[in-house]
Parts: C-alpha cells; sequence; structure tokens
C-alpha cells in the first residue's frame, strides 16, 4: 500500500486544471479563522502556510462580490453534508493570485497549492476541469468500503466457524481495523456505501 502521494497526489492530471484562478479566489477551509490564527501561533505548518498564502474576505458577503457562484457552492455542498456553520465559516482570497489568474509565487508556491485539490472529497468550482475525475476518485474510495463491508460479513461468518480463542482474537482485531478505516469516510456517508 502506497502513500497519500503515490495513490492520489502524483496520479492527479495536472493538466485538467483550466487555470481560472476560481480556487485562489474564494477557498475556505473547515478550520475556524481564529483557530488558524491559534495553531498559526502554535507553529502548526499547516496553518502557517495556509494564512501566508490566504487572506480573509470581511464577510460571506464581500467573498460572494469577488465569486458569488463558488461561495454558493461551497455553501449549499457543506449544508448538504452537515458541516456549513455560518459563524465558523471563513472565505480567503490568495494574495498571490494576479489579474490574469495566475499565480505570482508559482515556483514558490507551499505544499498546499502543490496539493490542491487534497483529497477526492476537495469542494472544487463549477466547471473545475478537476471535476470528473475528483468523481471517480471518490467512487473507487466508495468502491474500497463497498469491499471492507463484504470482508466483514465473511469474517463474521467466520468467527461463527472458528471457536479457537487465538483465532477469535486475531479475526476481532483485523475486524476493529477494517471497522476504523470505513469510520475515517463516516463524515463522507460511508455507513450508506
Amino acid at each position: 500500500m502506497g502513500s497519500y502521494e503515490e495513490n492520489y497526489l502524483d496520479k492527479r492530471p495536472q493538466s485538467l486544471c483550466h487555470m481560472c484562478g476560481k480556487c485562489c479566489r474564494v477557498v475556505t477551509t473547515s478550520t475556524p479563522y481564529e483557530t488558524l490564527k491559534k495553531m498559526a501561533e502554535e507553529n502548526d505548518k499547516g496553518a502557517i502556510d495556509f494564512l501566508s498564502i490566504f487572506v480573509p474576505y470581511e464577510s460571506i458577503e464581500a467573498a460572494r462580490q469577488a465569486d458569488s457562484e463558488v461561495v454558493d457552492n461551497i455553501i449549499n455542498r457543506l449544508s448538504e453534508d452537515g458541516n456549513y456553520i455560518e459563524d465558523e465559516t471563513t472565505f480567503y482570497c490568495c494574495k498571490y493570485l494576479q489579474d490574469d489568474n495566475l499565480c505570482s509565487n508559482y515556483e514558490n508556491r507551499p505544499v498546499l497549492c502543490r496539493h490542491c485539490p487534497s483529497s477526492p472529497w476537495s469542494i472544487v468550482p463549477p466547471g473545475c476541469g478537476f471535476e470528473g475525475w475528483l468523481f471517480w476518485k471518490r467512487e473507487e474510495e466508495k468502491e474500497k468500503i463497498r469491499r471492507a463491508k463484504e470482508e466483514l460479513l465473511e469474517l463474521k461468518l467466520l468467527k461463527k466457524r472458528k471457536n479457537s480463542p487465538e483465532t477469535l482474537q486475531k479475526i476481532e482485531a483485523v475486524e476493529q481495523k477494517i471497522l476504523r478505516n470505513i469510520d475515517m469516510y463516516k463524515k463522507y456517508g460511508s455507513e450508506n456505501w
């Protein structure tokens, strides 16, 4: 089993990017702004990198003035997942984004920019070149979870046939590992896959 970079990031076809700048013009994070600032003060590299690039909009309405379609898309997606809390949502703009939608710091951009979109569940702007690719990546992850659930059923049957305490203990350890893996995707709805 390869690393995250090998399994996801290195396979991401950068040629799909339309270079529209929308993902840099309006972005949000699941971590509230005040928490990000505190994390940066405590030397969290991810928070430091994020806040060194992205400047918060004064309000959601100010972000809407920059690109209402992207803001509304993000709010709708977060709401569908039950993850939208207006008071904890801040939208940001990259301070390196130029009028031609290119990055003035492209060669020196941090890892978080190089990894965008960073997961199959990333919310990308409508019409983003990565939309279809991300859909297929989500479907691949869902299929892995479905197979894991099938393995759980097989282990349940195996437990009925094996009564050695040592064997049962091994089976239960495997079950717990599978359940932890499924649980990692719970916020994306894995219980329904």
